[in-house]
């Protein structure tokens, strides 16, 4: 079994209890996503890459969005999002995909969300190529938060990147391990930097990397 598979047979796995621990949006993303609501207009389409059980997606459907895409490379997680969705009655269109390759055109998303995501590739090409593939799929005009886990977290004492394993233990004391790339701060903007996506400001928060992204040449 391959490792991007073996990421995606985890969440599975444990996609119910997950999803159940997931309830509300993070500030950073409701921060990103209230500053850029005068940027939309009829029409726009939010992307929730990495959508779990569509907290976030949930999140820009109420900012008025007329079309939100949930994708995720868990058909777990997507079952709960399509759950979540059908309780709070809100509209998301969920698809199943890997975010290195998004099944989506050129330029048809205006603001999206990729948040605890890009920490769970395997492989540094992965990763890169889900941020060029980001960059491909916003507007001219479209906006993007990222984030990953950092070795600024106080549960890390490395300085420099590395891969790793956290374990969630479900009901009854079965530990799963997941995967990790823990990001050294520098490593994310360089990353950034490197892909087809223009950085247009980074901070760290809550021992996470954030940054607020465009396309290429905007």
């Amino acid at each position: 079994m391959d490792r991007r598979t073996a990421v995606r047979e985890t969440y599975d796995r444990i996609a119910s209890h997950f999803a159940s621990t997931r309830e509300y949006a993070w500030p950073e993303v409701e921060t990103f996503v209230e500053g850029h609501e005068g940027r939309l207009r009829s029409g726009s389409v939010g992307l929730d890459l990495g959508c779990g059980n569509c907290r976030h997606a949930e999140l820009l459907a109420g900012a008025g969005l007329e079309h939100v895409v949930g994708l995720d490379v868990s058909r777990g997680l997507l079952e709960t999002g399509r759950e979540r969705a059908l309780e709070r009655e809100f509209d998301v269109s969920l698809v199943q995909g890997d975010a290195a390759t998004l099944p989506l055109a050129d330029g048809v998303v205006d603001i999206a969300v990729y948040v605890a995501t890009l920490h769970h590739l395997p492989t540094r090409t992965a990763r890169r190529d889900s941020l060029d593939e980001l960059a491909r799929v916003l507007d001219s005009d479209g906006r993007a938060l990222v984030s990953a886990w950092s070795t600024a977290h106080d549960k890390f004492d490395e300085t420099e990147g590395f891969d790793t394993t956290v374990e969630w233990t479900l009901p009854g004391g079965e530990a799963v391990d997941r995967f990790y790339h823990i990001y050294a701060p520098d490593e994310f903007e360089a990353d950034l930097e490197a892909s087809d996506l223009t950085v247009l400001e980074w901070e760290l928060s809550s021992g996470n990397c954030y940054a607020t992204v465009a396309g290429s040449e905007r």
